[in-house]
């Protein structure tokens, strides 16, 4: 029987590598046709990839708007999108397999809020996979954290973004349609330890990223040369995890 060929949405390394580590560990951990939970899915990529793999798969967020392309996008039976919150959904007592939280924590006031209804929405066996920027490596630090900062300066900032689009800087994200994207929290891996402890999961798996190939001023020729964006996910490997730009990370519960 012919294999399907699956097909990705995701044009950056980074982002692929993401998506294989979810895919992957998906495989190593629940049935071919478990239940899985995709908590933020915004605009539904990862949700619509997964089911390519069989998986049943329900796609939340609280935007209405990004859940519409989500909808508009999806071709698969085994695949839907709900406009609700995960509270919303842990009232309705359904449990998962695996539960998906990617690009997500870091945008929360209260991250700690979402873990608790995660935790109820996933079976005592299932497992939760979380991947958050590192909030100490070199996007955070010399991208991210600079233009929060820059927004104080509405002159500078009107500035910057003119330069930004003049280099073929979009401004936009092909993982959600939300109004307010901007990072609040930002985790080390020993503060991404803690909170999985004070919320009763433990980490059983950390991965890296990549590492500079989405830091101006590289960016401007990484974002075009894909083996470069690839040797910078291989050099990733190479470097303490304090150096990465983000976390890929497998959750179980306590004491499973």
């Amino acid at each position: 029987m012919t294999q399907p060929v699956i097909t990705y949405e995701y044009d950056r390394i980074t982002d692929i590598k993401r998506l294989n580590f979810i895919t992957d560990s998906l495989k190593k951990e629940i049935p071919a046709n478990g239940r899985v939970l995709d908590v933020g899915c915004g605009n539904g990529v990862i949700s619509r990839h997964l089911g390519q793999f069989g998986y049943e798969v329900l796609g939340i967020d609280i935007s209405q708007k990004t859940i519409d392309v989500a909808r508009s996008k999806n071709t698969l039976p085994n695949v839907r999108f709900e406009a609700i919150s995960a509270e919303q959904l842990t009232a309705m007592g359904q449990q998962y397999d695996a539960v998906i939280c990617s690009e997500v924590l870091e945008h929360l006031d209260r991250p700690e809020v979402l873990l608790k209804t995660i935790y109820a929405s996933l079976k005592d066996e299932g497992t939760l996979i979380v991947t958050v920027p590192n909030g100490m490596g070199p996007r955070e630090v010399c991208v991210t954290k600079p233009m929060l900062k820059v927004r104080k300066s509405p002159k500078l900032q009107s500035f910057i973004l003119g330069v930004k689009k003049m280099l073929g800087y979009k401004g936009t994200t092909v993982q959600s349609q939300a109004d307010n994207l901007d990072h609040v929290q930002f985790f080390t891996r020993k503060d991404l330890e803690q909170l999985a402890d004070n919320n009763a999961f433990r980490i059983v798996k950390f991965a890296k990223t990549n590492f500079v190939e989405d830091v101006f001023p590289f960016s401007i020729i990484t974002k075009r040369v894909k083996a470069l964006q690839a040797f910078d996910c291989q050099v990733a490997e190479l470097l303490p995890y304090s150096l990465t730009g983000g976390f890929n990370t497998i959750w179980k519960k306590a004491g499973k």
